[in-house]
């Protein structure tokens, strides 16, 4: 199976919590059991089918306002812009190895909190919503499904999709957790503190016939590692069997159906990265099985 990366994932973001050295340390684990693909930038054009010229003007010309960059949680330079547009680019390009080899994924991505019209939550760009697009404007689906499995609501793929019966937007989440507003998915679960392997696990099979009845031509699975017990930013208690059960879960629906599965990585905040790599790297190989 193929998988894209680039080292130029791990930009330095001094003291934040987004520990962006876990691409490297997931590639480090996987070596040897995946091929790995380098990606190509994201072009403005492909960026504007989701984002709206204004929005996208600010971030071209380095114009964040500091409210921007406030809701952004995130420093914004040139640099920053040009590895982001190099992520969005490297879910188009594991969507389109999806499309072609059944499954591949994505060592980065799952920015599911960016607006059309901002970013929110270290997400600039909705690399999701991107990726169905591109797909769409080539003629290469029709339909699409999202199985966003991050602790947080998807609420920039969410608002994004809102009125599209062509994508189904799926949230299994922790309710009382950023963010605050949640625009409705097609179907969103929102568990409470604590929930745990089991209570989790059955809301998930119970939602995902709902996804695959929607038909879709591709399924982007946002695998989040912060559902897990030790992370810094959630509070649902899952433990790593529990998350590599999930991982199962969610990828035999998709083979069963016979829907191409491109898993990109979302969050993880673990208090020892150590845990957070442990856990994405599995659900990467959770897609050889």
């Amino acid at each position: 199976m193929r998988a894209v990366y680039s080292p130029r994932y791990e930009f330095s973001l001094p003291g934040h919590v987004w520990p962006t050295a876990k691409y490297r340390l997931i590639v480090e684990q996987l070596r040897g059991a995946v091929d790995l693909v380098p990606p190509s930038p994201a072009s403005w054009d492909d960026l504007a089918l989701v984002h709206t010229a204004e929005y996208l003007d600010k971030l071209r010309s380095h114009r964040l306002t500091l409210g921007d960059l406030v809701t952004l949680e995130l420093p914004w330079t040139p640099e920053l812009a040009d590895a982001f547009r190099l992520m969005v680019g490297g879910t188009c390009d594991a969507a389109r190895l999806a499309l072609d080899e059944g499954r591949a994924a994505h060592v980065g991505g799952g920015l599911h909190h960016a607006y059309a019209e901002h970013g929110e939550g270290f997400c600039p760009f909705n690399d999701i919503a991107v990726a169905i697009r591109v797909l769409q404007r080539d003629g290469k689906i029709a339909r699409a499904a999202v199985v966003d499995c991050d602790v947080h609501h998807g609420n920039g793929t969410a608002a994004i999709f809102a009125h599209d019966p062509a994508v189904f937007t799926f949230s299994i989440h922790q309710q009382h957790n950023y963010p605050a507003h949640k625009p409705a998915s097609s179907l969103d679960i929102g568990l409470e503190d604590g929930a745990g392997d089991a209570r989790y696990l059955a809301a998930l099979r119970g939602a995902l016939p709902q996804v695959i009845g929607s038909r879709p031509d591709l399924l982007v699975y946002v695998a989040g590692a912060d559902p897990f017990e030790k992370d810094r930013l959630g509070a649902l208690a899952l433990t790593k069997e529990g998350l590599a059960e999930r991982d199962e879960e969610v990828v035999a629906a998709a083979h069963a159906a016979g829907i191409p599965l491109a898993l990109v990585l979302a969050g993880g905040y673990a208090a020892d990265v150590a845990d957070t790599v442990d856990i994405q790297a599995a659900t990467v190989r959770a897609l050889l099985r």
